[in-house]
Order: structure tokens, then sequence, then C-alpha cells
């Protein structure tokens, strides 16, 4: 499709589908999106890309979610903070509220497989950043993140990234939780077009999207490798305010530990003192 033929959000979702941003920054720099795809076609010794049809591919998606686009009204103004990594666009269910909804997001996060006084705490923190008028926001995974998502939705919207297509929840069973996001007027958000499905990559690009979105993140709990421990690397990476529970002692809040001993995350033992501190 010649280059002025192919809208800017079609370009955009198929180089989103098939580059990182960082592998087409420089040349949009120079080149509307639809001249950028072009170019990339015209380079595609394997037919890939010649047989993707952005349009189509596009209409067909959006069936699912809403492709945003940074001249989008609703783009949240926080993602220039990732620099060359910025998204070239977000596939979004609840849209229309996503700018206000980042505007005072927080992230609260924390293990997996996670114990029920962990859990509570989860929850205590949550409810009461939601009352606060801030927006909660998590990955929709088990244990803290999911308990933080349904304490919120007592109190206000909440705010959902998921590392996989909007098409499905991820966990799967989690998508009862989804819905209630979505019609509790809050929103999900994902890197990726619906159909992708999770992997280690985007795990860690999720996990950069979220605290990006947000403005602050709260680690309830985190185990050393854990995915909640990278999304407090995330935050220490894009200078975001980073509160973490003080640690039990024990192997599960081994992240929390190493994170206040090496003075990357303020302590904060209380709500009260989180709400101090936002």
């Amino acid at each position: 499709m010649p280059s002025s033929a192919l809208s800017e959000r079609a370009a955009r979702a198929a180089l989103a589908a098939n580059f990182t941003p960082e592998q087409v920054t420089a040349d949009l720099a120079q080149h509307s999106p639809a001249e950028v795809w072009e170019q990339r076609v015209s380079r595609d010794n394997t037919g890939r890309l010649t047989q993707y049809r952005p349009e189509a591919e596009l209409a067909n998606a959006q069936l699912t979610c809403r492709f945003l686009i940074p001249s989008d009204p609703q783009w949240p103004a926080v993602l220039t903070d990732l620099g060359p990594a910025s998204p070239l666009g977000l596939w979004v269910r609840g849209h229309d509220r996503l700018h206000e909804l980042t505007t005072s997001a927080v992230v609260v996060t924390g293990n997996r497989a996670a114990g029920p006084e962990t859990i509570a705490r989860a929850r205590e923190f949550a409810g009461a950043i939601a009352e606060s008028g801030h927006t909660v926001a998590a990955s929709l995974a088990y244990g803290v993140d999911a308990a933080a998502h349904e304490a919120a939705l007592l109190n206000g919207p909440t705010l959902a990234v998921l590392p996989r297509g909007l098409d499905q929840a991820h966990p799967h069973t989690h998508a009862p939780l989804l819905r209630s996001i979505i019609s509790g007027g809050g929103a999900a958000v994902s890197l990726y077009r619906p159909g992708t499905v999770p992997s280690g990559a985007t795990l860690k690009a999720s996990a950069h999207l979220l605290v990006a979105l947000a403005h602050a993140v709260i680690l309830i709990e985190a185990l050393d490798h854990s995915q909640a421990l990278r999304t407090a690397e995330a935050a220490i990476a894009l200078k975001r305010p980073l509160l973490a529970l003080p640690s039990d002692g024990g192997i599960r809040s081994g992240g929390n530990a190493y994170l206040l001993a090496e003075g990357l995350a303020r302590s904060c033992s209380t709500a009260a003192r989180a709400l101090e501190l936002l």
C-alpha cells in the first residue's frame, strides 16, 4: 500500500507488531510512520512484511480494543520519560479515561505467591491509595497485584497493564477481574496486539510500561529475582519514587530488604505513611 494511503494509526500498529520502538525511532525522527513502514517493507527479504496488511490487521484488532497513538488526546504524556523506548502506540480497553487515570497513578505490586498477611497488607495500601483519589495500577497477576486491583475497585477505578494481547486476561482465571476493571471505569493497557501470548520479553517490557504510566511504586513484598522486583528496578531506572514495606527477615521479602539496605527505596510501614510520602 502506498505510504500516502496508509493511515498513521495503521502504520504505527504495523511497526509496533514487527519492531521495537528503539529499532525505528531514528527513522521516525525523519519520516512519517507510513514512510518508515514502506521503507521496511521494501527492504524485507523474508516476505513477512510484504504479506502483512496494516489496515486490515488494525481493523480486525480494534474489534477487541483501541490502538492509541501519541497524537490522540487520551495519550499519556508521562510516556515521554521512556525516551527512545516510548511505545509506538498502546492497545487499550477503556481508552477514553486513560489520560485521567494516569495523571495520579500509583503502582502497588508484590509477590505472585503471597501469603494471607501479605494479601491483607496489599489490600490495605491499595484501598487507602484509591480512597485518597489516586489510581491504583498493577499487572493483574496473582497475589499482591490482583489483591490491589480488587481493593481499589471498592473505592474507584484501577489500571491494569498486561504482558499479552487484551483479547484475554493474564492469567486466564482473572478474566472476571479484568471485566470488573473495565466496567468499573478503569482501563487495561498492553504494548501487544490481540492474540499475542505472554513471554519473558513481554513481561519485562510491560513492567517498564506499568512504571512509566505511574508516578510512584509501592512494593509490598518481593522475592529476589522476581517480577515484582523487576518492576521496582524499572522504577529506579525511570526515577520514580519507590516505597517498600520493611522486610520481615524472611526470604519472601528479600527484595525489599535489599532495596532498603542499598538506599534504593524509602521505607514505608503503613498506608498513612505512604500517603504522606506520595
